[in-house]
């Protein structure tokens, strides 16, 4: 007959407290709102804030730099009367356009690069002879090729992207490793099917900083390439604001133009890159 083990009663053992062991400290409703990053940040601009409104009124001249509640002042009549919301709506219209090209075009050159010695060759090239060159320096070949509009902006711009991008984007492709690699080879991946399914997802960390960065790249240049618009034809966006403020003596409107810009920046920065980081590689364990 098979033999059975003898089942022992259950019991339990209280345990006592490790010497020595300390109490983990419970913080304060202070201490953990201050945990919070946004609280943080909020807490800097507001330090920036009263060190400008204080830098001002000892400088006590407006035409030189406007105290921080005359400009917040301009800032809110110019969304009241929608002028700063048109100029800058105009300005985010010509940016996307310019953004989505410049990344189908080094999403093409990436690819190529990864799939054939010649699209290495040629991505390194282009990349060594354009990536230094700044984009506001081909405003006057566009002007030329592309006349007054927005076919000269989105020129530049699309240049401002893609190289940025494109290198950033091969450097996450080289990174990815020959594991991944031979087991989407073994899944029967080739040509697009490998780079979107395999070495895109490996290397999105290195794809938002590329786009992260031409983001940055192309704000930068398009209010620029508006200055200079504005000053040869009387058009554009966020960047004839200022500069039309600028040529009126309207200070605290030019900070206004300013502070659009850099508010349009975090944004960018936290509700579009920090939300697909948090969504993509911080899910995913790949970046902390």
């Amino acid at each position: 007959m098979p033999q059975t083990p003898p089942i022992r009663d259950e019991y339990e053992l209280p345990l006592t407290p490790l010497p020595g062991l300390v109490r983990q400290r419970q913080f304060s409703l202070p201490q953990r709102i201050w945990q919070h990053g946004w609280v943080r940040k909020g807490a800097i601009l507001l330090l920036l804030a009263v060190i400008w409104e204080g830098v001002a009124r000892w400088q006590n001249n407006d035409l030189l730099l406007p105290t921080f509640l005359q400009t917040a002042q301009a800032f809110i009549d110019g969304l009241k009367t929608g002028e700063l919301f048109g100029k800058t709506w105009l300005s985010l219209q010509v940016l996307l356009k310019a953004y989505l090209l410049g990344i189908v075009a080094a999403f093409v050159l990436t690819t190529l690069a990864v799939s054939t010695q010649f699209g290495r060759d040629l991505l390194g090239t282009l990349t060594s002879m354009f990536n230094p060159l700044p984009a506001i320096a081909l405003l006057p070949i566009a002007l030329l090729w592309f006349g007054l509009g927005q076919g000269s902006l989105i020129f530049v711009l699309v240049h401002s992207v893609l190289w940025a991008l494109a290198v950033n984007t091969y450097a996450g492709f080289l990174g990815v490793s020959d594991t991944l690699r031979m087991a989407g080879r073994n899944y029967g991946l080739r040509g697009l099917g490998f780079v979107l399914q395999v070495l895109v997802p490996a290397a999105l960390p290195s794809i938002l900083a590329g786009l992260r960065i031409g983001w940055a790249f192309a704000w930068r240049t398009l209010i620029a390439a508006e200055l200079v618009f504005g000053a040869t034809s009387g058009k554009g966006g966020l960047g004839w604001y200022i500069f039309q403020n600028r040529n009126e003596l309207y200070t605290d409107k030019v900070f206004a133009g300013l502070a659009m810009v850099i508010l349009i920046g975090l944004l960018v920065e936290n509700l579009v890159f920090n939300t697909l980081e948090r969504v993509t590689v911080k899910k995913w364990g790949m970046q902390r």
